[in-house]
């Protein structure tokens, strides 16, 4: 996953949530990730990290991958949405700053076989 505007890397590999019940479970069941891991929730509007046990950068993104909204660093036991998001890419914390990410940068997904 990378953020074609600033040209850096976002993750190396990420799952993908795109059944009910990988939504539903998400990062619940982590201990921690690690940078350049990450989780691409989709369809998603609105996350929680009740449970969870690390804080996460949650970027909401459109149908063509465009970041609608950040949540750095967000801590757990929240509850976040934004509700013309198609998605949200879910990443170790501090990566959307290291990575200068903003709203309005369009990222690129590259499926690997």
């Amino acid at each position: 996953m990378r953020n074609l505007t600033r040209d850096t890397l976002l993750a190396e590999s990420a799952d993908v949530a795109d059944t009910s019940q990988a939504r539903r479970i998400g990062l619940l069941r982590h201990d921690h990730l690690v940078p350049g891991q990450g989780l691409w929730i989709v369809p998603c509007e609105a996350v929680h990290t009740f449970g969870m046990k690390f804080d996460i950068d949650v970027l909401y993104l459109c149908k063509s991958r465009k970041v609608l909204k950040i949540k750095e660093t967000m801590a757990r036991r929240r509850l976040s949405a934004c509700l013309r998001a198609h998605s949200v890419l879910e990443l170790p914390a501090g990566t959307a700053r290291a990575s200068s990410t903003k709203v309005g940068d369009q990222l690129e997904f590259e499926k690997l076989p």
